[in-house]
This record gives structure tokens, C-alpha cells and sequence, in this order.
């Protein structure tokens, strides 16, 4: 066993002692990708979802200096046909790039890194002689024609160099042609049986052919086969709930909510842990990292940013062209791009089938919120903090608090949205209920079958709350918006939840700038 070669199976041995969600199927994906043009795979996704399990558990898999077939009996893997052909047969090189970072950022960190995997090599294979002048690659293709040796290279936090370094062009070029010389050309074909790249970001596009456009990737935007693999489904986090006696809808309500490729309904997996180690939910967000730079990225409020963020706190769906972006978080340019490093982040979800992105949870809901905070957008500020009280008014009838309520958050001299379409006043609307979200369910334009109810709320599991049904017109009146409710029949829809309804009309007047409303029980 050396630092960068050989590392064994116990990082896996002690992960399955802790609680293991069974991941195990990502082998048989990577198993399928060995020694063809696809060997070269780069996975890249957010914080916390994952990256250093699957690392390991591949180390342990292949790695040829340990015996971990005990290990992965039972596993999802251990029954394919895969399996037993790549078990322990490979010489495996580990580089955790993190932790060249924590030892000496310096300029000289690629030739560090080069040096110091080659020699570690050179002490496995103390027969096969290292020249003075070899390079990584070419000691691995001089270990290859004497041994026949073929490697799996895995590469942790593969782009910590270019997060931080992104002021530094020379580093980052180093590195970036440091990999080529490892994987572009024919050499990483001869020494290479398979490489398994893991970080944030997926690979930086250049203007030129991209300097790693051999890789097949693989991401929070385009996961492929490998989306399951992501994040925790439905179905484990019951039986994670039910093994120790947590309510999951509380753990659906915080964590739930992820779009990975065809993969509806993920959770983040470390904050669902979290939650069962604590025994209770709340934002473990914070613990993976500052929001200190997503703020910086609303801050820079590109034409439509702001709109959009609104409208994302609300709950809206919003439409983004992710192609734009060239995975490189120091160069942002326009709001598709910070909504895009955000995806990337974790911070929103992607629906591939519409090209939109959406709050996923409750957890990043609040974190996103408070990186609103740091901002200087004081009336959306204002706006979520009055919703607690708008919420208690509503449900106490009190329809002129509510009038007065919506138009506080309409009076400022600016307006948060301005109201040019209903679809605007929706956002201002949610975004004035946002309190609700702790008790409610909320959707927009819900399907009745007469119709679609502009809002409603559902109260969740174990929540002693009327739902509400909120219609709204402009130009119109709160009466005729109830009356809607009633002729389209919203309320039969709303009754299969609970039969304690209340109905809520509003109506805007351009003109005067004020709200109306009526609330009446269903």
C-alpha cells in the first residue's frame, strides 16, 4: 500500500460500518466503460452527494493489493455479471487533489503532484528503473512494457486546481495540459484500462477543441446512466425513515425534490444522514461551504437575474440554456450562466425534458434565501419576513390585513416584480406566502379537471391547517375570482386532502395600485 497507489479496501470496509446505502450499481456502469473509447469518465456533482463514497468503494473494487469480495456480498453488484471478470485486478491509482491543496498551494503544485505519484510508483514496482527526465505518463508506459500492468486512475476533486486557482491562467494551464499529456493521446490508451474523474464542475469548454473532449461525462445537468447513482431515490429514504422511526414527510419536505436526468424525486444524500444521525430535520446546507459566493453571483443581477430569483423563491419554474456556460465559475457572464453554476452547485435543479430550473427543497430554499440576505434587495427581504403574518391573517379571514399586507409589498417605489401579467403577480404572491411553505405544499396552477387553480396549499402531513385555494385577477375583482373557485369546482379537487378549505380572491387595480380580498370557507 503506498499514498497514491494500491490504497486498499478499508475506506469502503469502514463506510459500510457506518449507515450504507447501497450505490453499488455505479460499478457496473464504470465496469461496462473499461477499455473501450469511454473508458475516460468524468462525474461531476454538488457537494455532499456522494463523490468520496463512490470514490472509495471503486478503490476498493478494483484494487488488486486487497480482497473485498466479502465486502460486497449482498450488494447490488455483487449479482452482475461483471462482477467476478474486474474484481481486485487492478493496479489502482488514488489522487485526492484536496489534499495537495491543504499541504502548499504554491505555482508549482502540477509538478508536485507529477513527482510525487511517480514516486510512490517507483517504490511499487522497484524493478522496472524510473529515468531522470520521465514524466508520469512516461513511467507508467515503462511499467506497462515491462509488467504488461494496466491501471484504473481515480481522480478526487479533479477540479480543486481550477476552483482555486482561477486567477492563476499559468497554473491552471499547467494542469489542464498536464492531463492531456495523461489521457489525450494514445499513451493513457496503453497504460489505462479506465479513468474515473470526480468533482463539482464538469469539464472547462474552450474556443479551440477542448483539451479533454475525450472524456464522457457525466453531470447534476446530464447524468446519463449514472443518475440513480446520484443522489438517495424515494424508496431508500422510507426505508431509512421507517429503520429509525423518522416521519418521512418531514425528510421528503427538507431534502426531497432533485431532478437528476430521467430520475425524478432525489434527495441529497448527506443531509438525509444528517437528519437520521440528529433525529430531526434543518439545514445542514451550510456545513458544505459558504453562501458567501452564490450571494456574489446574484449581486451581479444580469438583466432578468433578479426577476428570475424572485420568481425561484416562490416556487416557480424557470427556463435556462445551460450550453451557455463554459464550467469555469470565474468566467459568468450572463443570467444563464449564474443560474447554471448554481444547477451545478446544487443550489437549484435542472428538468432536462423543459430546459428549466427550480428550488428543489426546503433546505436549499433557506439557504438560497439567505444568500438573498446578503444581498441589498431589501423589499424581497421585507416581503419574506412579513409572510408569517400574512399567512396568520389568512387564515384568521382578516381580508383587509391581507389587502394591506399584498399592498405594503406593492408600495414600495420600485416594485419587487412589476405587475405586467398574472404570471408576475403570482410570483409576488408566493413569494408574500413564502412563510407557508413550512406547513404547506403549495402549487401553482393545479390541474382540477375544470380548470387550473392559480394556488393552492395543502396542508402536510400532521399539519392541523385548512388548505387554501388562492385565485387571482387584475382589473377584475376578488368576487368574480371566487366565484371561479366555485364554478370551476376547485374545491372538489382540493377535498380529497381535507374537507376544511379555505377560499381566498384577490383582485389588483392598476389604477390605484391596492389589492381587495375576500376569504370565505369552502
Amino acid at each position: 500500500m503506498g499514498k497514491y497507489i494500491n490504497k486498499g479496501n478499508k475506506w469502503f470496509s469502514s463506510t459500510l460500518r457506518s449507515e450504507y446505502v447501497d450505490k453499488s450499481g455505479l460499478i457496473r456502469v464504470v465496469n461496462d466503460t473499461l477499455y473501450t473509447e469511454f473508458r475516460y469518465s468524468c462525474v461531476t456533482r454538488c457537494r455532499r452527494f456522494g463523490k468520496s463514497m463512490a470514490a472509495k468503494m471503486l478503490c476498493a473494487y478494483y484494487d488488486r493489493s486487497c480482497q473485498s469480495r466479502e465486502l460486497f456480498a449482498g450488494l447490488e453488484i455483487a449479482s452482475d455479471p461483471t462482477f467476478e471478470e474486474h474484481l481486485n485486478k487492478y493496479p489502482v491509482l488514488y489522487l485526492d487533489m484536496t489534499s495537495f491543496m491543504t499541504k502548499d498551494r504554491n505555482k508549482d503544485i502540477v509538478s508536485q503532484i507529477d513527482s510525487a505519484i511517480r514516486k510512490d510508483l517507483s517504490e511499487a514496482y522497484p524493478d522496472v528503473p524510473m529515468e531522470e527526465d520521465d514524466r508520469l505518463i512516461d513511467y507508467l508506459l515503462t511499467v506497462n512494457d515491462r509488467t504488461g500492468d494496466m491501471f484504473v486512475f481515480i481522480i478526487y476533486e479533479w477540479d480543486a486546481i481550477l476552483r482555486e486557482f482561477e486567477a492563476e491562467k499559468e497554473v491552471i494551464d499547467k494542469f489542464v495540459n498536464w492531463l492531456r499529456s495523461m489521457f489525450k493521446s494514445s499513451d493513457g490508451l496503453t497504460v489505462f484500462a479506465g479513468v474515473y474523474m470526480t468533482g463539482i464542475l464538469p469539464i472547462k469548454k474552450y474556443k479551440t477543441e477542448s483539451a479533454l473532449n475525450n472524456f464522457w461525462e457525466y453531470s447534476m445537468v446530464a447524468p446519463k446512466n449514472m443518475a440513480s447513482y446520484f443522489g438517495f431515490t424515494v424508496d431508500e429514504v422510507k426505508a431509512l425513515a421507517a429503520k429509525h422511526g423518522m416521519d418521512y414527510n418531514d425528510l421528503e419536505k427538507w431534502y426531497d425534490g432533485y431532478q437528476i436526468g430521467g430520475v425524478s424525486k432525489m434527495f441529497n444524500p448527506n443531509s438525509v444522514m444528517m437528519a437520521l444521525r440528529e433525529g430531526f430535520c434543518q439545514s445542514f446546507w451550510s456545513s458544505t461551504g459558504a453562501f458567501e459566493s452564490v450571494a456574489d453571483y446574484i449581486r451581479l443581477n444580469y438583466k432578468g437575474l433578479k426577476d428570475d430569483v424572485i420568481a425561484l423563491l416562490s416556487g416557480a419554474h424557470i427556463r435556462v440554456n445551460t450550453t451557455k456556460f463554459q464550467n469555469d465559475m470565474s468566467i459568468v457572464r450572463n443570467r444563464d450562466e449564474v443560474l447554471t453554476v448554481l444547477i451545478h452547485l446544487g443550489y437549484l435543479t435542472f428538468d432536462r425534458t423543459c430546459s428549466q430550473c427550480y428550488v428543489p427543497n426546503m433546505e436549499v430554499g433557506e439557504e438560497l434565501r439567505n444568500a438573498v440576505e446578503e444581498t441589498d434587495w431589501n423589499i424581497v427581504i421585507d416581503a419574506i419576513q412579513q409572510s408569517e403574518r400574512l399567512l396568520q391573517q389568512t387564515l384568521w379571514m382578516n381580508t383587509e390585513a391581507v389587502a394591506c399586507g399584498l399592498d405594503a409589498i406593492h408600495s414600495q417605489e420600485t416594485s419587487i416584480l412589476s405587475y405586467n401579467d398574472e404570471n408576475s403577480l403570482a410570483c409576488v404572491i408566493s413569494l408574500a406566502y413564502y412563510y407557508a411553505r413550512n406547513d404547506y405544499v403549495i402549487h401553482r396552477e393545479l390541474p382540477t379537471g375544470y380548470g387550473f387553480a392559480d394556488m393552492v396549499f395543502i396542508p402536510r402531513k400532521n399539519v392541523d391547517k385548512p388548505a387554501l385555494i388562492i385565485e387571482f385577477k387584475q382589473g377584475h375583482s376578488a368576487e368574480e375570482a371566487i366565484r371561479q373557485i366555485k364554478e370551476r369546482k376547485y374545491i372538489e379537487q382540493v377535498s380529497q386532502h381535507t374537507s376544511d378549505i379555505l377560499l381566498v380572491g384577490l383582485n389588483y387595480d392598476k389604477e390605484s395600485k391596492q389589492h381587495t380580498c375576500i376569504i370565505e370557507k369552502g
